[in-house]
């Protein structure tokens, strides 16, 4: 189960992805169908085939973005959280190896397309709620247990209303 929230840029990026999906692909592929659809046998159209697949995509990301925006809690900024790690932060955490690693503690549905995001309910982000600058963390996963430290906590400044 994944936890309902997001951050205010990752829900005004869903919804306008949501928006032009709906207001710009839908009816130009829409328009596509229809001109493939009229010039007779759909069976062998290729155009007409690959666009209405291409519609049901579509359809189908409309229909789950509407779901997902209508659960979703928006989490903006608080000056509570400063100095801690909490939903919305970024952290620099290091570990035995000196490996290091700059992280974002985002919503499941922001994470994609984004290698320095993790998901607040990703075992990292669990273990690294409610630490801070300084803190040792242990971090557990189905096959391994690695210690981490946390070098620096910040919050991007355009989250806060």
């Amino acid at each position: 189960m994944k936890t309902p929230l997001i951050t205010r840029k990752g829900y005004l990026k869903l919804k306008q992805e949501l928006d032009h999906l709906w207001r710009e692909e839908r009816p130009e592929i829409t328009r596509k169908v229809t001109w493939a659809a009229s010039l007779g046998d759909r069976s062998e159209n290729a155009d007409y085939q690959y666009n209405k697949k291409k519609l049901r995509e579509i359809d189908r990301r409309v229909r789950y973005l509407r779901k997902c925006l209508e659960n979703l809690k928006v989490v903006d900024y608080s000056s509570q959280q400063e100095n801690k790690v909490y939903f919305g932060a970024w952290v620099e955490i290091e570990n035995e190896q000196g490996q290091v690693l700059e992280l974002r503690l985002v919503g499941y549905d922001e994470i994609f397309g984004r290698r320095d995001y993790i998901s607040i309910d990703s075992p990292m982000a669990r273990a690294l709620v409610g630490k801070e600058e300084d803190d040792d963390v242990t971090v557990k996963t189905e096959t391994d247990v690695k210690e981490w430290w946390i070098n620096r906590i910040w919050y991007d400044p355009t989250d806060k209303l």
